[in-house]
């Protein structure tokens, strides 16, 4: 990590397939993609090398925050990286790591172009990824009871 980079992880207890068809199956993605008390609604989401992701997230209070960005490489359980094509700018890696059979180690890479850049969002940039892992485990366990 430098002096450009956020990064976070966290360990999950789910299977790595399960914790990426979290993200990759937009139905799941709304309901755990970004902090607490937002919503979103996918306009677009092309899973591929070049495909568009945009979407809006709504606030709790107020406000609709436009995102739009370009996938750069996906694979499949492993990795996703974007990159960011509306403010604030940045390249955007997700890593799958699985770590047994029942436990995924899930890491966000956010790489900035400067160091001011940079702290300008890290300071909440990483309790808001905190907030982004406590839905995805919610999201993953609503997954696990819908399968049994």
């Amino acid at each position: 990590m430098n002096d450009r980079e956020i990064f976070s992880s966290r360990i999950l207890n789910a299977p790595v397939e399960m914790v990426y068809k979290a993200f990759e199956n937009p139905d799941h993605l709304k309901n755990w993609w970004g902090p607490e008390g937002f919503t979103n609604t996918i306009h677009e989401f092309d899973l591929k090398p070049g495909g568009n992701w945009k979407l809006t997230m709504h606030g709790p209070e107020k406000g609709n925050y436009e995102n739009a960005a370009v996938f750069k490489e996906v694979i499949p359980n492993k990795r996703v990286s974007w990159k960011r094509i509306s403010q604030p700018l940045f390249d955007m890696k997700i890593e799958f790591e699985e770590l047994d059979e029942t436990k995924t180690k899930v890491s966000f890479r956010m790489i900035f172009k400067t160091f001011e850049e940079c702290e300008k969002i890290r300071r909440f940039a990483e309790p808001k990824n905190e907030e982004n892992f406590d839905r995805l485990e919610r999201v993953i366990e609503n997954m696990y009871d819908a399968d049994r």
